[in-house]
């Protein structure tokens, strides 16, 4: 009962950092903005829903599988968005017009 609780509280948690990453995904107006939303969103979020999952699941091989994802994606989505990032600012012709953006020797 009580692994049940908590399990379903951190589920719980994690969707509802979901929603609030998908609002800030639509409520913010520059592209650099509304990825820093999803990727925090995304990387809180997915880490709850998963740590639920692990403690309805118990200590099986399950929760070493879920654990290993978890893992690989705190390692994947800081890196997916850094590179998305990067060629938004290297595509976007107007850019300096939405951030300020800091070029150190034309490699960015």
């Amino acid at each position: 009962m009580f692994r049940e609780l908590i399990g379903g509280c951190l589920i719980l948690m994690g969707v509802l950092v979901m929603v609030v990453a998908v609002a800030g995904t639509y409520r913010f107006k520059y592209v650099l903005n509304r990825m820093h939303a999803a990727a925090l969103g995304d990387t809180l979020g997915l880490l709850l829903v998963l740590s639920g999952l692990m403690v309805l699941s118990g200590l099986t091989a399950l929760s070493a599988k879920l654990l290993a994802i978890i893992v690989f994606m705190w390692l994947a989505s800081p890196v997916m968005s850094h590179l998305i990032a990067r060629a938004e600012v290297l595509t976007h012709a107007h850019i300096a017009d939405e951030c300020e953006v800091i070029r150190h020797d034309d490699r960015l």
